[in-house]
Protein backbone atom coordinates (compact mmCIF):
# COMPACT_ATOMS: atom_id res chain seq x y z
CA UNK A 1 0.00 0.00 0.00
CA UNK A 2 0.85 3.58 -0.49
CA UNK A 3 -1.06 7.02 -0.13
CA UNK A 4 -3.54 7.71 -3.14
CA UNK A 5 -1.83 10.62 -4.46
CA UNK A 6 2.05 11.58 -5.44
CA UNK A 7 4.32 13.25 -3.30
CA UNK A 8 4.27 16.11 -5.46
CA UNK A 9 0.45 16.88 -4.82
CA UNK A 10 0.95 16.13 -1.10
CA UNK A 11 3.67 18.94 -0.96
CA UNK A 12 1.72 21.24 -2.84
CA UNK A 13 -1.27 20.83 -0.33
CA UNK A 14 1.19 21.35 2.81
CA UNK A 15 2.19 24.61 0.71
CA UNK A 16 -1.39 26.13 0.71
CA UNK A 17 -1.88 25.04 4.23
CA UNK A 18 1.52 26.89 5.60
CA UNK A 19 0.51 30.09 3.21
CA UNK A 20 -2.98 30.06 4.73
CA UNK A 21 -1.19 29.29 8.67
CA UNK A 22 0.43 32.81 7.69
CA UNK A 23 -2.57 34.56 6.86
CA UNK A 24 -4.53 34.05 9.68
CA UNK A 25 -1.45 34.31 11.91
CA UNK A 26 -0.21 31.21 12.68
CA UNK A 27 2.58 29.23 13.66
CA UNK A 28 1.76 25.73 14.38
CA UNK A 29 -2.06 24.21 13.27
CA UNK A 30 -3.73 21.26 15.65
CA UNK A 31 -5.29 19.01 13.20
CA UNK A 32 -8.33 16.83 14.25
CA UNK A 33 -10.44 16.24 11.62
CA UNK A 34 -9.21 12.68 10.11
CA UNK A 35 -10.47 13.61 6.99
CA UNK A 36 -7.44 17.02 7.03
CA UNK A 37 -5.35 14.49 8.04
CA UNK A 38 -5.33 12.70 5.04
CA UNK A 39 -5.95 15.01 2.93
CA UNK A 40 -2.51 16.37 4.02
CA UNK A 41 -0.34 13.20 4.12
CA UNK A 42 -2.75 10.07 3.29
CA UNK A 43 -3.04 8.59 6.73
CA UNK A 44 -6.06 6.25 6.45
CA UNK A 45 -7.43 4.23 9.45
CA UNK A 46 -9.95 3.65 11.79
CA UNK A 47 -8.20 5.56 14.59
CA UNK A 48 -9.79 9.15 15.61
CA UNK A 49 -12.26 6.77 18.11
CA UNK A 50 -9.62 7.97 20.60
CA UNK A 51 -7.48 11.59 20.67
CA UNK A 52 -5.60 11.92 17.35
CA UNK A 53 -4.18 15.13 15.68
CA UNK A 54 -1.52 16.21 13.25
CA UNK A 55 0.51 19.04 14.18
CA UNK A 56 1.91 21.36 11.22
CA UNK A 57 4.14 24.01 11.40
CA UNK A 58 5.57 27.21 9.54
CA UNK A 59 9.16 25.12 10.59
CA UNK A 60 7.23 21.95 11.85
CA UNK A 61 6.84 18.96 9.05
CA UNK A 62 3.55 16.90 9.70
CA UNK A 63 3.11 15.10 12.77
CA UNK A 64 0.77 12.47 13.92
CA UNK A 65 0.35 11.52 17.06
CA UNK A 66 -2.29 8.74 17.89
CA UNK A 67 -2.90 5.60 19.82
CA UNK A 68 0.28 3.21 19.91
CA UNK A 69 -1.43 0.56 18.19
CA UNK A 70 -2.84 2.79 15.61
CA UNK A 71 0.82 4.05 14.22
CA UNK A 72 1.43 1.30 12.31
CA UNK A 73 -0.74 2.55 9.82
CA UNK A 74 1.51 5.74 9.02
CA UNK A 75 3.94 3.36 7.33
CA UNK A 76 1.62 2.00 4.79
CA UNK A 77 -0.56 4.95 4.18
CA UNK A 78 1.56 8.25 4.27
CA UNK A 79 4.49 9.65 3.32
CA UNK A 80 5.93 10.10 6.78
CA UNK A 81 9.07 9.06 7.91
CA UNK A 82 9.14 7.18 11.33
CA UNK A 83 10.36 10.34 13.25
CA UNK A 84 6.57 11.93 12.33
CA UNK A 85 5.06 9.58 13.84
CA UNK A 86 4.56 9.80 17.73
CA UNK A 87 2.17 7.64 19.34
CA UNK A 88 1.19 7.64 23.00
CA UNK A 89 1.12 4.64 25.31
CA UNK A 90 -1.76 2.27 26.46
CA UNK A 91 -1.34 3.77 29.64
CA UNK A 92 -2.97 6.96 28.44
CA UNK A 93 -6.42 5.10 27.03
CA UNK A 94 -9.46 5.84 28.40
CA UNK A 95 -8.09 6.68 31.88
CA UNK A 96 -9.27 8.68 34.31
CA UNK A 97 -5.87 10.34 36.00
CA UNK A 98 -4.67 11.13 32.05
CA UNK A 99 -5.64 12.17 29.25
CA UNK A 100 -3.79 11.20 25.94
CA UNK A 101 -3.81 15.06 24.78
CA UNK A 102 -1.43 15.52 27.85
CA UNK A 103 1.14 13.42 25.84
CA UNK A 104 0.92 15.64 22.99
CA UNK A 105 0.80 18.97 24.72
CA UNK A 106 4.14 17.45 26.35
CA UNK A 107 5.89 16.27 23.11
CA UNK A 108 4.58 19.92 21.46
CA UNK A 109 6.87 21.66 24.11
CA UNK A 110 9.75 19.22 23.59
CA UNK A 111 10.00 20.90 19.78
CA UNK A 112 9.61 24.44 21.63
CA UNK A 113 6.27 24.62 20.62
CA UNK A 114 5.15 26.66 23.85
CA UNK A 115 4.50 30.34 23.35
CA UNK A 116 3.56 29.82 19.84
CA UNK A 117 1.01 31.30 18.10
CA UNK A 118 -1.07 28.21 17.90
CA UNK A 119 -4.13 27.57 15.60
CA UNK A 120 -6.62 24.82 16.08
CA UNK A 121 -10.06 23.37 14.56
CA UNK A 122 -12.52 24.64 17.19
CA UNK A 123 -15.91 22.82 15.88
CA UNK A 124 -14.89 19.47 15.05
CA UNK A 125 -16.05 15.81 15.61
CA UNK A 126 -13.42 14.71 16.85
CA UNK A 127 -11.20 17.48 18.47
CA UNK A 128 -13.17 17.16 22.38
CA UNK A 129 -13.84 19.64 24.64
CA UNK A 130 -10.95 18.19 26.97
CA UNK A 131 -8.22 17.49 24.88
CA UNK A 132 -8.59 21.19 23.87
CA UNK A 133 -8.14 22.18 27.75
CA UNK A 134 -5.49 19.79 28.28
CA UNK A 135 -3.47 20.92 24.93
CA UNK A 136 -4.18 24.44 26.55
CA UNK A 137 -2.96 23.13 29.95
CA UNK A 138 0.17 21.92 28.55
CA UNK A 139 1.05 25.13 26.21
CA UNK A 140 -0.04 27.51 28.79
CA UNK A 141 2.14 30.32 27.27
CA UNK A 142 0.84 29.69 23.81
CA UNK A 143 -1.41 32.34 22.16
CA UNK A 144 -4.78 29.86 20.68
CA UNK A 145 -6.85 30.61 17.82
CA UNK A 146 -9.81 29.37 16.29
CA UNK A 147 -8.91 28.08 12.69
CA UNK A 148 -11.45 25.23 11.99
CA UNK A 149 -12.03 25.48 8.30
CA UNK A 150 -8.49 26.46 7.69
CA UNK A 151 -7.87 22.66 5.84
CA UNK A 152 -10.86 22.94 4.73
CA UNK A 153 -10.84 25.45 2.41
CA UNK A 154 -7.83 24.69 0.94
CA UNK A 155 -9.42 21.11 0.17
CA UNK A 156 -11.72 22.81 -1.69
CA UNK A 157 -10.39 22.64 -5.51
CA UNK A 158 -9.55 19.55 -6.59
CA UNK A 159 -6.98 18.25 -8.09
CA UNK A 160 -6.79 16.26 -11.91
CA UNK A 161 -6.27 13.55 -9.28
CA UNK A 162 -8.79 14.43 -6.88
CA UNK A 163 -11.46 15.00 -9.62
CA UNK A 164 -10.28 10.81 -11.04
CA UNK A 165 -11.04 9.60 -7.51
CA UNK A 166 -15.05 11.64 -7.40
CA UNK A 167 -15.80 9.83 -10.63
CA UNK A 168 -15.20 6.61 -9.64
CA UNK A 169 -17.04 7.19 -6.49
CA UNK A 170 -19.22 8.40 -8.92
CA UNK A 171 -19.68 5.20 -10.91
CA UNK A 172 -19.74 3.45 -7.28
CA UNK A 173 -22.59 5.27 -6.77
CA UNK A 174 -24.59 4.72 -9.65
CA UNK A 175 -24.08 0.48 -9.12
CA UNK A 176 -25.52 0.87 -5.48
CA UNK A 177 -28.60 2.72 -7.25
CA UNK A 178 -28.97 0.46 -9.75
CA UNK A 179 -29.02 -2.13 -6.77
CA UNK A 180 -31.68 -0.28 -4.49
CA UNK A 181 -33.79 -0.06 -7.82
CA UNK A 182 -33.36 -3.79 -8.81
CA UNK A 183 -34.43 -4.51 -5.48
CA UNK A 184 -37.13 -2.81 -4.44
CA UNK A 185 -40.92 -4.44 -4.38
CA UNK A 186 -43.67 -4.66 -1.82
CA UNK A 187 -42.79 -7.17 0.79
CA UNK A 188 -38.90 -6.80 0.65
CA UNK A 189 -37.16 -5.42 4.21
CA UNK A 190 -35.33 -2.16 4.79
CA UNK A 191 -32.69 -3.78 5.88
CA UNK A 192 -32.55 -6.81 3.66
CA UNK A 193 -32.51 -4.03 0.81
CA UNK A 194 -29.73 -1.87 2.63
CA UNK A 195 -27.60 -4.76 2.53
CA UNK A 196 -27.39 -5.68 -0.27
CA UNK A 197 -26.65 -1.67 -1.46
CA UNK A 198 -23.97 -1.31 1.34
CA UNK A 199 -22.44 -5.16 -0.89
CA UNK A 200 -22.40 -2.93 -4.14
CA UNK A 201 -20.84 0.02 -2.75
CA UNK A 202 -17.99 -1.78 -0.98
CA UNK A 203 -17.40 -4.30 -3.91
CA UNK A 204 -17.00 -1.28 -6.38
CA UNK A 205 -16.19 -2.40 -9.75
CA UNK A 206 -13.97 -5.11 -11.63
CA UNK A 207 -11.25 -2.24 -11.42
CA UNK A 208 -11.44 -0.49 -8.38
CA UNK A 209 -13.31 -1.10 -5.30
CA UNK A 210 -15.64 1.11 -2.90
CA UNK A 211 -15.14 2.11 0.81
CA UNK A 212 -17.91 2.96 3.64
CA UNK A 213 -19.30 6.22 2.48
CA UNK A 214 -18.76 8.66 5.37
CA UNK A 215 -22.63 9.19 5.02
CA UNK A 216 -24.85 6.06 5.83
CA UNK A 217 -27.07 4.93 3.01
CA UNK A 218 -30.51 5.92 3.80
CA UNK A 219 -33.68 4.85 2.46
CA UNK A 220 -36.77 7.04 3.16
CA UNK A 221 -40.01 4.88 2.83
CA UNK A 222 -43.42 6.04 3.22
CA UNK A 223 -43.98 8.19 6.12
CA UNK A 224 -40.44 8.39 7.26
CA UNK A 225 -39.40 10.27 4.07
CA UNK A 226 -41.37 13.52 5.72
CA UNK A 227 -38.23 13.91 7.02
CA UNK A 228 -34.67 13.87 6.21
CA UNK A 229 -32.00 11.22 7.90
CA UNK A 230 -34.80 8.52 9.11
CA UNK A 231 -32.48 5.54 8.89
CA UNK A 232 -33.70 1.69 7.85
CA UNK A 233 -36.01 -0.14 9.87
CA UNK A 234 -36.84 -4.34 9.12
CA UNK A 235 -40.33 -3.20 7.80
CA UNK A 236 -41.31 -3.88 4.59
CA UNK A 237 -41.84 -1.57 1.73
CA UNK A 238 -45.67 -1.24 1.03
CA UNK A 239 -47.53 -1.50 -2.26
CA UNK A 240 -48.23 2.85 -2.81
CA UNK A 241 -45.60 3.87 -1.34
CA UNK A 242 -42.73 6.55 -2.33
CA UNK A 243 -39.47 6.18 -1.36
CA UNK A 244 -35.95 8.21 -1.36
CA UNK A 245 -32.49 6.28 -1.52
CA UNK A 246 -29.74 8.70 -0.73
CA UNK A 247 -27.18 6.51 -1.50
CA UNK A 248 -23.65 7.52 -2.76
CA UNK A 249 -20.62 5.73 -3.00
CA UNK A 250 -17.02 6.52 -1.88
CA UNK A 251 -13.03 5.79 -3.24
CA UNK A 252 -10.11 6.08 -1.12
CA UNK A 253 -12.29 8.46 1.14
CA UNK A 254 -13.74 10.39 -1.60
CA UNK A 255 -16.96 10.38 -1.57
CA UNK A 256 -19.85 11.30 -4.02
CA UNK A 257 -23.81 11.59 -2.75
CA UNK A 258 -26.98 10.45 -4.91
CA UNK A 259 -30.26 10.33 -4.57
CA UNK A 260 -33.20 9.56 -6.78
CA UNK A 261 -37.08 8.41 -5.46
CA UNK A 262 -38.92 5.40 -6.66
CA UNK A 263 -42.82 4.62 -6.33
CA UNK A 264 -44.08 1.28 -6.10
CA UNK A 265 -47.58 1.47 -7.87
CA UNK A 266 -49.75 4.33 -10.03
CA UNK A 267 -47.95 7.19 -8.95
CA UNK A 268 -49.86 10.35 -7.28
CA UNK A 269 -50.66 13.95 -8.83
CA UNK A 270 -48.47 15.59 -5.86
CA UNK A 271 -45.47 13.21 -6.67
CA UNK A 272 -45.88 13.73 -10.06
CA UNK A 273 -46.00 17.27 -10.04
CA UNK A 274 -42.92 17.76 -7.11
CA UNK A 275 -41.01 15.26 -8.77
CA UNK A 276 -41.57 17.81 -12.32
CA UNK A 277 -40.33 20.93 -10.17
CA UNK A 278 -37.39 19.49 -9.12
CA UNK A 279 -36.32 18.34 -12.64
CA UNK A 280 -36.91 21.61 -13.65
CA UNK A 281 -34.69 23.03 -10.66
CA UNK A 282 -31.98 20.59 -11.22
CA UNK A 283 -31.90 22.00 -14.66
CA UNK A 284 -31.87 25.27 -13.90
CA UNK A 285 -29.44 24.77 -11.25
CA UNK A 286 -27.05 23.50 -13.37
CA UNK A 287 -27.24 26.08 -16.08
CA UNK A 288 -26.67 28.74 -13.49
CA UNK A 289 -23.39 26.97 -12.05
CA UNK A 290 -19.78 27.63 -12.89
CA UNK A 291 -16.73 29.28 -12.20
CA UNK A 292 -17.43 33.06 -10.99
CA UNK A 293 -20.75 32.20 -10.05
CA UNK A 294 -21.74 32.89 -6.20
CA UNK A 295 -23.88 29.96 -4.53
CA UNK A 296 -26.91 32.22 -3.93
CA UNK A 297 -27.32 33.31 -7.54
CA UNK A 298 -27.24 29.05 -7.88
CA UNK A 299 -29.92 28.95 -4.96
CA UNK A 300 -31.99 31.82 -6.84
CA UNK A 301 -32.21 30.13 -10.08
CA UNK A 302 -33.50 27.09 -8.39
CA UNK A 303 -36.21 28.70 -6.10
CA UNK A 304 -37.76 30.89 -8.91
CA UNK A 305 -38.64 27.21 -9.97
CA UNK A 306 -40.09 26.44 -6.77
CA UNK A 307 -41.78 29.79 -6.56
CA UNK A 308 -43.41 28.85 -10.45
CA UNK A 309 -45.00 25.80 -8.62
CA UNK A 310 -45.64 27.32 -4.98
CA UNK A 311 -43.59 24.95 -3.20
CA UNK A 312 -41.07 25.79 -0.40
CA UNK A 313 -38.00 23.68 1.12
CA UNK A 314 -36.05 25.92 4.03
CA UNK A 315 -32.90 23.74 3.85
CA UNK A 316 -29.59 24.67 1.65
CA UNK A 317 -29.90 22.85 -1.61
CA UNK A 318 -26.42 21.78 -1.66
CA UNK A 319 -22.51 21.95 -0.09
CA UNK A 320 -19.34 20.91 -1.24
CA UNK A 321 -17.98 17.22 -1.20
CA UNK A 322 -15.01 15.23 -1.15
CA UNK A 323 -12.73 13.54 1.00
CA UNK A 324 -14.02 12.84 4.08
CA UNK A 325 -15.40 10.29 6.81
CA UNK A 326 -17.96 9.82 9.39
CA UNK A 327 -20.80 10.82 10.31
CA UNK A 328 -20.82 13.62 7.23
CA UNK A 329 -19.03 13.58 3.72
CA UNK A 330 -19.93 17.61 3.37
CA UNK A 331 -16.26 19.79 3.33
CA UNK A 332 -17.92 21.97 6.09
CA UNK A 333 -17.14 25.02 3.62
CA UNK A 334 -19.57 26.26 1.02
CA UNK A 335 -23.68 26.08 1.06
CA UNK A 336 -26.13 27.05 -1.20
CA UNK A 337 -28.66 29.17 0.33
CA UNK A 338 -30.12 32.60 0.21
CA UNK A 339 -27.28 34.55 1.76
CA UNK A 340 -24.03 32.42 0.78
CA UNK A 341 -22.46 34.73 -1.49
CA UNK A 342 -19.02 32.64 -1.61
CA UNK A 343 -17.74 32.69 -5.77
CA UNK A 344 -17.51 28.54 -6.86
CA UNK A 345 -13.91 28.42 -7.96
CA UNK A 346 -13.25 26.02 -11.03
CA UNK A 347 -12.63 22.66 -9.76
CA UNK A 348 -15.14 22.62 -6.52
CA UNK A 349 -17.26 19.65 -6.45
CA UNK A 350 -20.72 19.72 -4.65
CA UNK A 351 -23.62 17.80 -4.28
CA UNK A 352 -26.62 19.49 -4.73
CA UNK A 353 -29.73 17.47 -2.76
CA UNK A 354 -33.16 18.44 -3.73
CA UNK A 355 -35.08 17.01 -1.17
CA UNK A 356 -38.85 17.54 -0.87
CA UNK A 357 -40.12 16.46 2.68
CA UNK A 358 -43.66 16.95 3.01
CA UNK A 359 -46.14 15.86 4.94
CA UNK A 360 -46.70 12.20 5.40
CA UNK A 361 -44.21 11.59 2.36
CA UNK A 362 -41.29 12.91 0.84
CA UNK A 363 -39.01 12.68 -2.37
CA UNK A 364 -35.33 13.54 -3.22
CA UNK A 365 -33.24 14.22 -6.37
CA UNK A 366 -29.34 15.02 -6.03
CA UNK A 367 -26.17 15.35 -7.69
CA UNK A 368 -22.71 14.87 -7.78
CA UNK A 369 -21.36 18.00 -9.80
CA UNK A 370 -17.78 19.41 -10.93
CA UNK A 371 -17.67 23.01 -11.50
CA UNK A 372 -15.90 23.79 -14.65
CA UNK A 373 -14.58 27.29 -16.29
CA UNK A 374 -17.72 27.85 -18.36
CA UNK A 375 -20.47 25.47 -16.91
CA UNK A 376 -20.64 22.34 -14.69
CA UNK A 377 -21.16 18.36 -15.11
CA UNK A 378 -22.24 15.63 -13.61
CA UNK A 379 -20.50 12.90 -11.93
CA UNK A 380 -23.01 11.34 -11.17
CA UNK A 381 -24.76 9.61 -14.12
CA UNK A 382 -28.24 8.03 -13.15
CA UNK A 383 -31.94 8.52 -14.69
CA UNK A 384 -33.56 11.62 -13.03
CA UNK A 385 -36.94 10.47 -13.52
CA UNK A 386 -39.10 9.27 -10.30
CA UNK A 387 -38.50 5.41 -11.16
CA UNK A 388 -41.88 3.88 -11.16
CA UNK A 389 -42.52 0.17 -10.29
CA UNK A 390 -45.56 -1.48 -11.15
CA UNK A 391 -47.20 -3.98 -8.38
Amino acid sequence: MAPPFSRLEYADRLNRTRTAMQANGCDVLVIGDPANVNWLTGYDAWSFYTPQIMVVGLDLEPTWIGREMDAGAASFTTYLPAEQVIPFPETYVQQTAVHPAQFMAEWMKSKGLNGKRIGYEADVYYLTPAAVEHLKGGLPDSQWTDCELLVNWQRLIKSPAEIVMLQQASEIAGLAMQTAYDGVRPGVRQNDLMADIIAAQIKGTPEFGGDQTALHPLVLAGEAASTAHPMWTDTTFQKDQTIAFELGGCRKRYNAGLARTVHLGEPPKTLITTAKAVGEGMDEVLNAMKSGAQCCDVHAAWQAVLDQYGLEKKSRIGYSIGLGYSPDWGEHTISFRPDDKTVLPENAVVHIILGMWMDGWGMELSETIHVRENDAICLTQFPRDVHVIDV
